[in-house]
């Protein structure tokens, strides 16, 4: 029997992973849409008087099993994938696209939705069902509900072709990540790396059925080491340059994808009426215009360029002084920083590592959200999982014991799972069947593995990537609205990225590290000098992280905005010369970017990118607000919950925001934090 058919008899509604198997997708899926399709006839044949409850309820509610299917299946396809999985994908994730397609250009549909928005303002609806009308209305408009049949008919073409394209550009990066490793024979080529990074690669080897070896691999958690603390330079290109050409491999080759993924947004974009893609894309965000994005982009690049151009120089200096390297490339840049700022303030990953251990710092996440937000996480054992990796969590309010969500934890690679870390809801927040529910979310990552040696010691990086995704999930779990449409983190996308990077602040600052920053062998807490040390390092070499970020949202404007990508001939040339306006160390030849650039070209931050360094100045501004008062100061944190957190998509993001702050957000916030100024 397909459960997906079935109430689920789990805790909480939980999906039952245990009893899924592959073949109930697409069957469920089916099914639903079916289901669906006869709902919409329902709708339309109604022949009462159009009301917010016989359409826009009424749309919600239809749309609600595929919504969920989707969220269940997109997810297993991110977390733990295979071959069959990824063939499934290739009917699954086109057949919902033209399911949603189907709704948004069916001219009955909207004709309703048009003559209910059309009297909105004798409705009497609430502030939330009147945002909620409006959103449905722009999505059929920017659907292309408004367009001649000829036209709908191209869009629904269009959409289709690029979901397929999405899906062959993740396959083939997914492939060239999991197809290359290196294979270290002479243990002399380790020398500089952690005992950590040697214990894995030992495993990768035995793994892989070599077990006089050593291997790294494209995995962050194998690479990222390598590259920072190898001593054999050769070995650093090697690796470094397998990386730059991820999805861009003979066999797993993303240059066509992406060229006629940027020539179908394009044209899509025309057909509804907008200059660029871009055009179309911002017309939804708080940024409203791509010259506006370029404008805050550019403002940045003028601040960052100078320090970061001293960055590289500083570093080159100190290779130069440290083994005479005439010239620093792009792999040698991590090995030096590293060893640079080792000196200047007496600490590196490796001396923090023994302090950061995974189980504690989860705890320690867990306090921080005990502390502003008097929440508690209990684990429990009796919620199915899709690998053995997952944790569960019953999250409760402290004070009242009320239900407030279930928390997923997916923390270590493996081959079936893309790279990255994300969160996500596998219920989201709101309508569901009737009632409104509190939500299901995740955070996924790919953090450093245990050995049989060790537990799982996270890097610095690695703890902010934590905390980050922590606080995308928070933002979920305490979403408190009435459609699942508006509940967090369902809001604009340039301001989705606060209530994430403002937790990251939490990492530097001692009252937090002390929660949870101790020894794993000996239990002492991290000393006060590492961690005045973290903060005084927190800002080394801004420049050049700050001009990275820069360079990318530039490349995605590039291809969304700046060019017609019809004129663009040669991928490589084009990324180029992109690439080169914002280059602050020589090019590393024979390698690209964008044929691995998960975020625009399968992630949904296409046009979006620059909404990392948007967030930044929100999120800088508001710890400035809780630095002066309190870290946990429990009225501002309860101030934020209540306005940005619970609200979600409910009102205008920079209302919210001001109803948090009391006024705008201040650019040079970031840049004072920075150290730009």
């Amino acid at each position: 029997m397909n459960p997906f058919l079935q109430e689920f008899d789990t805790p909480f509604g939980a999906v039952p992973f245990d009893k899924i198997e592959n073949s109930h997708y697409m069957e469920a899926l089916g099914h639903f849409i079916l289901g669906s399709h006869k709902s919409m006839e329902d709708i339309k044949s109604n022949g009462e008087e159009v009301t917010f409850e016989n359409t826009i309820l009424a749309l919600e509610n239809l749309t609600e099993p595929i919504e969920f299917i989707e969220q269940v299946f997109t997810n297993i396809y991110s977390a733990e994938s295979n071959d069959e999985v990824r063939e499934i994908a290739k009917d699954f994730s086109p057949l919902a696209q033209k399911f949603t397609n189907d709704i948004l250009l069916d001219p009955g549909i909207f004709a309703r939705v048009k003559e209910l928005y059309g009297k909105r303002s004798d409705l009497g609806l609430s502030s939330e069902q009147m945002t909620l009308l409006n959103k449905y209305y722009k999505d059929f408009t920017r659907g292309g509900a408004l367009l001649d049949d000829e036209s709908k008919k191209r869009v629904k073409d269009i959409d289709e072709e690029l979901t397929n394209l999405s899906l062959s550009f993740s396959d083939n990066l997914l492939s060239s990540t999991n197809e290359y490793f290196l294979e270290i024979t002479n243990v002399s080529d380790l020398k500089g790396l952690p005992q950590t990074a040697i214990d894995a690669a030992k495993e990768e080897a035995v793994k892989k059925e070599l077990p006089n070896s050593w291997v790294i691999n494209l995995q962050f958690p194998s690479f990222f080491p390598f590259v920072t603390y190898a001593e054999n330079r050769s070995k650093r290109k090697e690796l470094y340059e397998a990386y730059g050409k991820r999805g861009y491999t003979k066999d797993n080759d993303n240059r066509e994808n992406i060229l006629k993924i940027a020539k179908l947004r394009s044209e899509r974009a025309k057909l509804l009426d907008y200059e660029t893609h871009s055009h179309y894309v911002l017309d939804d965000r708080m940024a409203k215009t791509p010259e506006k994005v370029m404008e805050f982009l550019e403002y940045i690049k003028t601040k960052a360029y100078p320090f970061a151009d001293k960055d590289y120089e500083e570093v080159q200096e100190f290779a130069k002084k440290m083994d005479g390297l005439s010239k620093l490339e792009a792999w040698d840049y991590k090995y030096y920083f590293e060893k640079l700022k080792k000196e200047k303030f007496d600490i590196d990953d490796e001396v923090l590592r023994p302090f950061f251990k995974l189980e504690n710092v989860v705890s320690g996440a867990f306090q921080v959200a005990e502390l502003l937000h008097d929440l508690e996480f209990n684990e429990v054992n009796n919620i199915p999982k899709y690998h053995s990796d997952v944790k569960t969590y019953e999250v409760v309010n402290k004070d009242t014991g009320d239900f407030v969500g279930l928390f997923y934890t997916d923390f270590f690679p493996r081959e079936g799972k893309r790279s990255g870390a994300w969160m996500t809801a596998y219920r989201t927040q709101g309508l569901n069947k009737g009632n409104v529910e509190r939500p299901h979310v995740s955070i996924v990552c790919n953090f450093t593995k245990p050995t049989k040696d060790k537990p799982s010691l996270l890097n610095l990086n690695e703890v902010l990537t934590l905390f980050h995704e922590f606080g995308h999930a928070l933002h979920g779990l305490l979403s408190n609205v009435t459609f699942r449409s508006l509940a967090s983190p369902n809001v604009k996308w340039d301001f989705v990225e606060l209530p994430s990077q403002v937790l990251e602040n939490w990492v530097y600052e001692k009252e937090c590290l002390d929660l949870f920053a101790k020894h794993f062998e000996t239990g002492a807490p991290i000393e006060a000098k590492y961690v005045e040390k973290i903060k005084e390092s927190s800002t080394f070499h801004e420049g050049m992280a700050t001009m990275r970020q820069v360079s990318f949202a530039m490349l995605d404007m590039a291809w969304h905005f700046d060019t017609d990508p019809n004129t663009i001939d040669d991928v490589v040339k084009f990324e180029r010369r992109v690439m080169d306006k914002t280059r602050v160390f020589p090019r590393t030849l024979d390698s690209m970017s964008s044929t691995a650039f998960g975020h625009i070209f399968s992630g949904g931050y296409s046009s979006g990118y620059y909404s990392y360094k948007w967030a930044e100045v929100l999120d800088a501004d508001a710890f400035e607000h809780f630095k002066t008062n309190g870290i946990f100061n429990k009225e501002i944190s309860k101030k934020f919950r209540e306005c940005i957190l619970e609200k979600g998509g409910t009102e205008e993001p920079m209302k919210l925001y001001k109803m948090f702050r009391g006024s705008a957000p201040d650019p040079s916030a970031l840049l004072r934090r920075a150290g730009l100024l």
